[in-house]
């Protein structure tokens, strides 16, 4: 479900960009939010493992879930804009 939302808001995107109502999204500016996506993962697991408190810690689990959601979307755009320059 969340997959055919980013679908659609691609396809707007793409339309504003033929309008020329729109900046072109580079690859290294997608990259670098995977990079800043890998590294929230990261701080989140390590905050995890240190929390005590078990709500807290679902807390985290959920937070944790939605940020590999973002990292799954973000890898996926990187390879339409792959696709895109070639």
């Amino acid at each position: 479900m969340a997959l055919k939302a980013t679908i659609e808001k691609l396809e707007s995107y793409r339309k504003r960009l033929k309008q020329k109502k729109a900046e072109p999204i580079s690859r290294k500016k997608a990259e670098r939010i995977v990079a800043k996506l890998d590294a929230k993962h990261d701080a989140l697991k390590s905050e995890l493992k240190a929390a005590k408190k078990p709500s807290k810690q679902e807390r985290l689990k959920a937070k944790l879930k939605v940020v590999e959601e973002l990292q799954e979307r973000a890898a996926w755009l990187v390879k339409q804009i792959g696709k895109q320059a070639d």
